[in-house]
Parts: structure tokens; C-alpha cells; sequence
């Protein structure tokens, strides 16, 4: 049965960055990121494939991950997500077993159709068949990844005797994971394939309408095909940035809040009254959603705890809370949230203070009966050491 001790976490990173900074320093950054998140024992890191519209500036979450591992030692890595129709099914099985290697296991397969319509474009992919192509790879990348031989052909790749002459670092091979937005694409996918759930979209208000229909759709397809729908394989992102007080967060990330609007909005062609001011964009995103990007919490640990639990109400449970993470305060603030969020978050769902707190209210209960004994302790040790003396009256 799921339960909330149960619940692990993690960051999601396109990665989302300003356009007036330098993109060396900005991957500098993410991968100091990647130690920190490290250090503060999240579980899991993902990074994200795009190759247009600026601010989101990894193409290749294959390279970032090989140099994010050499800095950490535990966290696990997910690429978020690798965008199958824009590679050949082989060479996606041949670069991920690589890795999987050098990171001994650490490494999560994310798989989409591809998100942003201008890099299908300079592909001259038709934005219509990506769903269909990153099914037709699936089909050729599974088997590749357990060491079959594979003959296929379709209108955009041919394997002729294909194998991955590398095995997985694990026999039981590598966690493969669809990613899901609203639509029951992702949940088909993954339940056909018997792959692991990621909900990109939960924390929009249509993301979160949709979860609980995802997951029954997950589930029957997966029943339908022989797999287990596991709720502990299931993630869910929503964007968060913390603080002491919700005045501390808005003031951490008010300087660059704008750019992330900027680039939802600029997109579609919209100039909405409310992107207008830093705070506008706050409290928007705080509502209602940024383009896909969800309903943000910028404030404390108790709203933090207050909107997990809200997901958990509204799924049933899951296994994995990715925090959207967006380049939008300074790097000292940034450290600070996700800190907040490892002490003070993580605890409260994992009962990691169960039995202090447990024992702190024993005392409280007991306390006539504990503290007399201990006022009855040091008179008996005065009195062992010093003996029954006649009280001293006068000089």
C-alpha cells in the first residue's frame, strides 16, 4: 500500500535561463547545482533536450549528465526528456548505455515526442507524426536496450541486424520513463510499454484535472499488455522556490521573474497586461499557470507541504516530486531554497521526526512524575554527599 514515507525527490531542469547572461556560465552553474542537490540528498536530477527559442540551452542532456556525474556520487540522473523523433533509434540506445555505464546505473531514460514546434521545424519534422515517431522508436529502442537483434523499417529510420553491442550496467536493465503533459499520449505509451509515468504539466490546472484520468489509463493499458501500474514509478513536476517568509521569496526571485513570462508569452504572440510587472507575474503564475509550467509555490515550507499534499489528494499517491527549477534567483538564494526544501520539507513527509516528536510529548505527558523524580534525585545526591547537617542559625 503507498504511503507518503515513500515519496521521493528531485529537480527538473529544461533548463529555464535568462537571455542576457552568458549560456558558459549559466551550464557552469547548473552543474554546480547538480553537487548540491547532491550534498542535500535529493534522489533524483533531470535535464532537459532543446535546441531553439533561447532559453532553454541544453540540446544534449547526455553530455551534461556524463560531467554532472563525475561531481556527484549518489543522485540519479534523468534525461528530461530525450526527444525520439529527433534521433535514430540506435544511436539513442548506443549513447544512453554509454552512459548508464560511466554513471554505474545512474541514469534514468526520459523519453517525449519533442516539446517546442521551431526545433521540428529546423528538423523538417512534421509536429502531426511526432507522437507516432516516438512510438515507432520505443518499438526499436526496448529491445535494442535488452540485447535483441532488431529488424525494422518505417518512413524516417531502418535497423538491418541492429544490436547495442554495450549492456546495461544493471542485468535488470535501465528505467525508461514516458513523459506526459495532459493528453493520454504519455500514459498509453508508458502502460503499453510497461515504462515508468512522468507528468510534466501536474501543477497547471488542466495538468492536475487530468491526473487522475492519466493514471486510470495508464493503468488499464498496462493491465491490458501484462505490466503493473507501480504508483512509486510515477513523477510529477511542479515549480517551487522557497524562503523564510513568502516576502523573502518574492524578493529572491522578483530581479529576473519577467524573463520566464517572456519566454512562455513571446512564444504565442501574447503581451498580457499582467506580465507587465514583476509582481504581475508573480502572483499569476502563483494562480494560474505560466504557458505549461504549472501553478508555482514562491514562498515558504508550509505552502511547499500544503500543495504536495494537494497533488497526493488529487492522485492517490505517487512516487516522485520533481521541483521545476527556473534560473531566476541568485545563486546563494537558489542554494538556500532547496535547502529549506531538504530540511524541512522532505522530513515532514518522510516521519523522519516521528519518534523525536514522539518522545519530546512523553516528556510533556509525564512531566509532574519526571520532574519530581529528578527534584527527588538531586536531594538524595546533596544528601549522600554532604550527610544530614544541623542548620547553621547565626555566627
Amino acid at each position: 500500500m503507498w504511503t507518503a514515507d515513500s515519496l521521493n525527490f528531485g529537480a527538473f531542469l529544461a533548463p529555464f535561463h535568462p537571455l542576457d547572461a552568458d549560456p558558459a556560465l549559466q551550464l557552469r552553474r547548473d552543474l554546480d547545482l547538480m553537487e548540491h542537490l547532491d550534498h542535500l540528498g535529493f534522489e533524483e536530477a533531470w535535464m532537459g533536450e532543446h535546441h531553439s527559442t533561447g532559453a532553454e540551452i541544453v540540446p544534449a542532456p547526455d553530455q551534461f549528465i556524463a560531467a554532472a556525474a563525475e561531481r556527484t556520487s549518489r543522485i540519479r540522473f534523468g534525461t528530461g526528456v530525450v526527444s525520439l523523433p529527433y534521433h535514430h533509434p540506435l544511436i539513442t540506445a548506443d549513447r544512453i548505455t554509454q552512459l548508464d555505464l560511466q554513471t554505474r546505473g545512474r541514469v534514468i531514460l526520459g523519453t517525449g515526442p519533442g516539446k517546442i514546434p521551431l526545433d521540428a521545424r529546423m528538423m523538417g519534422i512534421d509536429p502531426a507524426e511526432q507522437r507516432r515517431m516516438q512510438g515507432e522508436a520505443l518499438d526499436a529502442i526496448l529491445p535494442l536496450l535488452r540485447g535483441e537483434v532488431v529488424n525494422m523499417e518505417t518512413d524516417w529510420f531502418t535497423l538491418r541486424d541492429a544490436r547495442a553491442q554495450l549492456p546495461t550496467y544493471d542485468p535488470a536493465g535501465i528505467e525508461v520513463v514516458a513523459a506526459s503533459t495532459i493528453s493520454p499520449n504519455g500514459s498509453v505509451l508508458a502502460g503499453r510499454n510497461g515504462l515508468s509515468l512522468l507528468s510534466l504539466a501536474a501543477s497547471s490546472p488542466s495538468g492536475f484535472a487530468a491526473l487522475g484520468r492519466n493514471w486510470e489509463v495508464y493503468e488499464k493499458v498496462a493491465a491490458e499488455h501484462g505490466h503493473v501500474a507501480d504508483r512509486t514509478r510515477w513523477r510529477l513536476v511542479n515549480p517551487m522556490f522557497l524562503a523564510e517568509t513568502q516576502e523573502d521569496a518574492e524578493r529572491a526571485v522578483r530581479r529576473r521573474i519577467q524573463a520566464m513570462a517572456s519566454y512562455a508569452n513571446r512564444q504565442a504572440g501574447r503581451y498580457p497586461e499582467w506580465a507587465q510587472t514583476r509582481q504581475g507575474v508573480i502572483d499569476h503564475w502563483r494562480h494560474d499557470s505560466l504557458g505549461e509550467f504549472g501553478q508555482a509555490v514562491i514562498g515558504t515550507p508550509d505552502q511547499a507541504i500544503a500543495q504536495i499534499e494537494r497533488l497526493i489528494e488529487q492522485t492517490g499517491g505517487f512516487g516522485t516530486l520533481l521541483i521545476l527549477h527556473v534560473d531566476m534567483a541568485n545563486w546563494e538564494d537558489t542554494k538556500r531554497s532547496y535547502e529549506l526544501f531538504a530540511s524541512e520539507v522532505v522530513p515532514h513527509f518522510r516521519g523522519r521526526n516521528r519518534n523525536r516528536q514522539a518522545s519530546l510529548q512523553y516528556a510533556e505527558d509525564h512531566r509532574e512524575q519526571l520532574i519530581g523524580s529528578l527534584a527527588g534525585a538531586i536531594t538524595k545526591a546533596h544528601t549522600d554527599y554532604y550527610g544530614e547537617q544541623p542548620t547553621r542559625t547565626g555566627a
